[in-house]
This record gives structure tokens, C-alpha cells and sequence, in this order.
């Protein structure tokens, strides 16, 4: 392509003012506005405006990323789940027990799904439930050697060495969440083991070998909201597989995050709030 082709070009591009948004190109026409999810007005009264909606995903991450930015005492990490949106499509499930590496019986992300109403007049309530990562956890008051603790970012945390498997934590959470790792593999029993099942998981940001001697196995084990994908400013895997956008996620003390937005609705409910254990996981009605 000669010069004068390149600069017609570029003329071309520019006077057009093409926008890439989401991964969609649209021309940026006289009166084109746009907006992320949340901001969206329920009508907008000019029929001549060409509205947009930017990723939500997208908008989310760019909002982990900001938080990394403050130290970690002044961030605090939840997440908002709306149920109308959520299809039991376990996606998420699926999405963290690949990311995770999780082995059978520890499911840190199950989806309950319950039959409301009588035939045929019938519904199905879907209830996404990861760790709560409550302010107030009960699980910590338990614990008696102190292998759990809250982190300053708001997500609890268990210390694999220092927890002794007592199973304390199982019984005190009223979520029912944790779960035990018992060593178990999904390829034990077959001809082959497969090498995948034995590759190392990274829980907390630490690199942990899959060995029947070592933790986490005879660990009890929960959601950790992906904390290692989170510092490295991405969203937990459950968040980013979300085939209907039920899932939110950000730093609930940033007054611009998209969860904020979220959390702040009339509709907006926390499970078995007579516990008093403060969750940071909302739920949208």
C-alpha cells in the first residue's frame, strides 16, 4: 500500500471515529453514547441516541485492578449473585474445580437447586453457594490451633500446615461451605492415573503439590474467591464462566466499583443473616 493509500486511510478511520466496545466495532455516529451495565438508564428519551452497553465483565476487572492499587487493609473483596439471572447451568462449579484442581468430594462453588410450588404450577429457585467470607466467621472462633484467620482484604483464609484436620470448622459453618480433603483422586481406580489429577494447585498464592502426605490433603478446604487470580488482577473463575452475568465482584469499599452499584439495591438479601456473621456474598432477588 502506497503513502497516499495509508493516509486516506487513516483520514478514513478518524473522521468515522471507529469505537471498539466489548469486542464489537460500532462507527461513533453523532449522539452515540455509552455506558457500562449498572449506569444504564431504564429509558433513554432521545429515539436518535445509539446506546451501548460496555462489558460488565470487563468494567470489573478494571476495577480489581484499581484496588490492587491500595493497600490491602483498605480493600475489601465481595461478590453479588443475581438469582433471576442464574440458569444452573454449572458453569461456575465446573470453572473452579478445573481452576482450582479440586479433587472429588471438595466442591468449593455448588450450585443448590430447589422445586418451588406444586405441579404443574411449578418454579426453581438456583442458589450459587461459595464461601461466605464472612466479617464475622464462626469458623475462626473454632479453630483450635488458629489455622484460619481473616485476611485485611476481607476474604478468610485457612493456613494448610497449621490446620490439623479436626473438622471443627465444618460443623461451626452455618453455610454447611467447607468441605474435607480426604486424598482422593477421580483416576485412582482405573488403569491409569492420570497426570493431570497430581499437577499442583495455587491456592492462596502458594504453589501446592498434590502428595498424600502433604497439605492440603487432610486439610478441611474451602472458596478463597481465587485469591491468586485476584493479584494478579484477574476475576475468580467462577465471575468470568458465567454464561448469564448473574455474578458481581469488586472491592466493596470502592464507592466507583460496579459491585457497589449492585449491593446498594432494595433487593438485595444475604443468607441466614440471624447468624450475625456479616457475609460479603449478597444475593439479588
Amino acid at each position: 500500500m502506497n503513502s497516499k493509500h495509508k493516509k486516506g486511510r487513516r483520514a478514513f478511520i478518524k473522521k468515522a471515529g471507529i469505537t471498539t466496545i466489548a469486542g464489537v466495532s460500532v462507527a461513533n455516529f453523532p449522539g452515540t453514547k455509552v455506558y457500562a451495565n449498572q449506569d444504564m438508564p431504564e429509558d433513554d428519551p432521545s429515539l436518535n441516541t445509539m446506546t451501548l452497553r460496555k462489558n460488565i465483565k470487563l468494567q470489573m476487572q478494571e476495577d480489581v485492578k484499581r484496588a490492587l492499587k491500595k493497600p490491602s487493609e483498605e480493600r475489601k473483596w465481595g461478590m453479588a449473585i443475581d438469582l433471576r439471572k442464574c440458569i444452573a447451568c454449572n458453569a461456575c462449579t465446573i470453572a473452579c474445580i478445573a481452576e482450582n484442581i479440586l479433587p472429588p468430594g471438595v466442591v468449593y462453588r455448588p450450585v443448590l437447586k430447589k422445586e418451588i410450588g406444586t405441579f404443574p404450577n411449578v418454579s426453581r429457585k438456583n442458589t450459587p453457594k461459595p464461601c461466605m467470607q464472612c466479617e464475622k466467621p464462626l469458623c475462626i472462633q473454632v479453630c483450635p490451633v488458629h489455622a484460619t484467620f481473616l485476611r485485611p482484604d476481607g476474604i478468610v483464609e485457612i493456613d494448610y500446615n497449621q490446620c490439623i484436620g479436626c473438622r471443627y470448622c465444618m460443623t461451626a459453618c452455618p453455610y454447611e461451605h467447607r468441605v474435607f480433603d480426604f486424598g482422593l483422586y477421580y483416576t485412582e481406580n482405573t488403569p491409569q492415573q492420570q497426570e493431570y489429577e497430581k499437577r499442583p494447585s495455587f491456592e492462596y498464592g502458594k504453589e501446592w503439590e498434590r502428595d498424600k502426605n502433604k497439605s492440603p490433603i487432610g486439610n478441611t478446604r474451602k472458596c478463597t474467591f481465587c485469591v491468586h487470580r485476584l493479584e494478579e488482577g484477574l476475576l475468580p473463575a467462577c465471575v468470568t464462566t458465567c454464561i448469564g452475568g448473574a455474578n458481581y465482584f469488586g472491592d466493596l469499599n470502592d464507592s466507583k466499583s460496579q459491585i457497589i452499584k449492585v449491593v446498594g439495591k432494595s433487593n438485595v438479601t444475604v443468607l441466614k443473616e440471624e447468624f450475625g456473621t456479616e457475609p460479603k456474598v449478597f444475593y439479588l432477588q
